[in-house]
């Protein structure tokens, strides 16, 4: 007897469907082009001029990598059903960090697109990461979702909101491993990672970030029996300067 998928991989599934129906057809713009020494030939150019013909998986990356595309938007409306079935697999292969998937969305502007076009990108980043935070064979870790979804959209608050609603142990253990991940920049005073799009606002993410974790993530991670030495790592990004690095707790952090 085959197992129904959970209702998360279900409403990712039907997320990624939503996308390929809503950019069936999408090209580049006709006159877009690219350095054929340094990103690809002029073939390979024609099939992003060319629809719904399936790239081979290094022409997909450097396709969302490149940030010099004269029309980013129509590259990555003619790329993203191929691109999110690659993200979702873990097989985008970034030079850094999944921040970088993110990045290539947020060139896109894809908030600013008409809702028929950004509501189905709005529900796939949603449905992948609830996917990352309930389901144990989701493919990329919960926090290189979390920063592509933030990157993507220029803020945290959407998705720590959907973290709260998404109560229960492989969600707590995420947030866990998420803390654990991310402890040590923040406690510089730095992002989790290097924000990649120049225009959004780095300080007002970290803050986001960091209210939420001293808030609701600080009592849950009590509540849920993470490691006491996290917690005190957590509680330290409510001090600043002397008070932060003289605390019992400080672990030692070298920058």
């Amino acid at each position: 007897m085959r197992l129904a998928a959970p209702p998360a991989r279900r409403r990712l599934d039907a997320a990624l469907d939503d996308l390929s129906r809503t950019f069936r057809g999408m090209t580049a713009h006709p006159d877009e082009h690219n350095c054929e020494c340094h990103w690809g030939s002029a073939e390979e150019l024609a099939l992003l001029k060319t629809p719904d013909v399936e790239l081979e998986p290094d022409l997909l990356r450097r396709a969302w990598q490149a940030i010099d595309w004269s029309d980013h938007a129509a590259v990555l409306r003619r790329i993203l059903p191929q691109f999110a079935r690659s993200l979702v697999a873990g097989r985008a292969e970034p030079l850094f960090g999944l921040e970088e998937a993110g990045s290539c969305l947020a060139r896109g502007h894809w908030q600013e697109w008409p809702e028929e076009h950004a509501g189905p990108v709005r529900e796939f980043l949603h449905a992948w990461w609830a996917r990352s935070l309930t389901d144990p064979d989701a493919a990329v870790p919960a926090h290189e979702v979390l920063a592509a979804c933030a990157e993507a959209s220029g803020s945290f608050t959407p998705w720590l909101a959907d973290w709260e609603r998404l109560t229960g142990d492989l969600s707590d253990r995420r947030l866990a491993e998420t803390a654990a991940e991310w402890e040590y920049e923040l406690l510089g005073d730095n992002m989790p990672w290097s924000v990649h799009f120049y225009e959004l606002d780095e300080e007002r993410m970290r803050a986001e970030l960091v209210s939420w974790l001293l808030g609701h993530a600080a009592a849950r991670l009590r509540d849920s029996g993470a490691p006491t030495d996290l917690q005190h790592r957590i509680r330290l990004l409510g001090l600043t300067g002397e008070a932060r690095w003289t605390d019992p707790h400080w672990p030692g952090h070298r920058y």
